[in-house]
């Protein structure tokens, strides 16, 4: 056992993630008032740790979400194989006209001054319509699952997804998987879902069966219903706030083994100091201070989650496991896109220190 933690050696999967697949426009630096062509990135909070698993990390993934059979779902479809993802699919038929979807999430990159701007059309989309009993959790977990995962922008999507999430977890546990889930609280999703108390009610039935927790001070006040602390932060980048926190989390839910976040503090658009945090079974740990040029910051949070998931199922020391999140999402501010293109030398490269100097 190693941080509190019991990881199988070994399964089918190394890591399955359940959540919704989306498709996002991006016109890069123009504004969507004034673009005339837009890039689509697929992505989705969950599937974008799995494709980074695969991808950079190589390891076994999958993804559990909903597909509509139309080219949209296509194309997210190849997108999902492409990145080394076994699929795991509850199909819906489109009707030719209103669906359902797949979500549309618009999204430019902003430039200096002027911060990305980012809205969605989620109207009857194929992953809210997911609910409890669409998978067969037992089959996917027969040949051994290492990690499960979901999020909590999943969670908030309608009345049957967050079920749908604690479903899995509670399979999870009972067939010896760890369960991480990244609490992602967006206010105005668990509005349309209920509200504050609903949201808190909710997450709380999931987490009772969840190992580790991703998410910052504010994801723990509003997701957990926990108090913030009489600490205050001189920076975007002390940690203070959020390891004062830490036993009250505790306190709630004391199975928790492993709560992490990143620490971001924006300058400018292209222009972030990024560090991340974690409590590891009654230690805390902190990440250096990176200086960032970024490209595209979409996705740098589930690159630090891929990261670190990764440095824990290796068995990593928790300080290297730290790095491995801070640097994945880190380097994945520097490409286009919500999933990575860094290969695992990069990344243990800037994990230990390395520079921008050109490789030949």
């Amino acid at each position: 056992m190693k941080y509190g933690l019991n990881i199988r050696e070994s399964g089918e999967f190394d890591f399955l993630s359940l959540g919704a697949l989306v498709h996002r426009l991006d016109p890069g630096i123009i504004p969507f008032r004034k673009a005339t062509q837009c890039l689509i990135h697929v992505s989705g909070g969950e599937f974008n740790v799995a494709a980074n698993l695969a991808d950079c990390f190589k390891l076994k993934t999958a993804v559990a979400s909903a597909m509509v059979d139309y080219p949209i779902g296509d194309l997210i479809a190849e997108r999902v194989l492409a990145m080394g993802v076994k699929p795991i699919y509850k199909h819906f038929e489109h009707n030719g006209a209103t669906g359902p979807n797949m979500a549309t999430v618009y999204s430019d990159r902003g430039a200096g001054v002027r911060p990305p701007v980012v809205f969605y059309n989620r109207a009857n989309e194929a992953g809210a319509m997911l609910k409890p009993g669409d998978f067969d959790w037992k089959k996917i977990f027969a040949g051994g699952v290492r990690w499960v995962h979901s999020g909590g922008i999943f969670a908030a999507l309608s009345p049957t997804t967050a079920p749908l999430v604690a479903e899995m977890m509670k399979e999870a546990k009972a067939a010896g998987a760890i369960t991480s889930f990244d609490l992602n609280f967006r206010e105005k999703l668990w509005k349309i879902s209920g509200g504050a108390e609903k949201a808190v009610e909710t997450i709380a039935s999931i987490v009772k069966n969840v190992d580790v927790l991703i998410g910052n001070e504010e994801d723990l006040q509003k997701g957990l219903g926990i108090p913030g602390p009489d600490v205050h932060a001189k920076s975007k980048l002390d940690p203070s706030v959020f390891f004062g926190m830490i036993d009250n989390v505790v306190k709630k839910h004391p199975h928790v083994k492993i709560v992490a976040t990143t620490l971001r503090e924006v300058h400018s658009t292209n222009r972030h100091s990024w560090s991340a945090v974690a409590w590891i079974d009654g230690k805390t740990h902190v990440a250096p201070t990176a200086e960032l040029d970024v490209i595209d910051r979409v996705g740098g949070g589930d690159g630090f989650a891929a990261g670190f998931i990764y440095g824990l199922l290796k068995g990593e020391e928790p300080e290297t496991a730290l790095k491995l999140g801070w640097a994945h999402g880190a380097l994945l501010t520097t490409f286009i896109g919500d999933t990575t293109m860094a290969t695992l030398d990069q990344v243990r490269s800037f994990a230990k220190g390395g520079s921008a100097r050109i490789q030949r």
